[in-house]
């Protein structure tokens, strides 16, 4: 008798074991969705004046950053004509059909 009563006891702790996680996660989806309904804007109220204050601020760092660094473009290149002749080229030769055609025609007579 005494193993009965004891079963019966460990059962009802175990059910209410089973009925305490089963009441906690009823609470942990409650709070998922009021979170899911609540609209962002809602939930947190921006200030436009603060917020353009920050990126104005975080603008000018940035630019000073910038200004501060050293430039590491190369050296301009020198402005001076070199001495001596400087070789040209020659211009293209344009071929026309009459141009093709007589050499054609000098190829064809050997």
């Amino acid at each position: 008798m005494y193993r009965t009563l004891y079963g019966l006891y460990i059962g009802t702790l175990m059910m209410w074991t089973t009925m305490d996680e089963i009441n906690e996660q009823t609470e942990n989806m409650k709070q998922i969705q009021e979170a899911l309904a609540t609209p962002i804007s809602a939930a947190t109220d921006f200030d436009e004046d603060e917020l353009e204050a920050e990126l104005e601020e975080l603008e000018g760092a940035k630019l000073e950053e910038q200004l501060i660094q050293p430039t590491t473009t190369a050296p301009a290149a020198p402005v001076q004509v070199p001495a001596g002749r400087v070789p040209t080229r020659p211009a293209p030769q344009k071929h026309t059909e009459e141009d093709e055609l007589a050499a054609l025609q000098a190829e064809m007579a050997l």
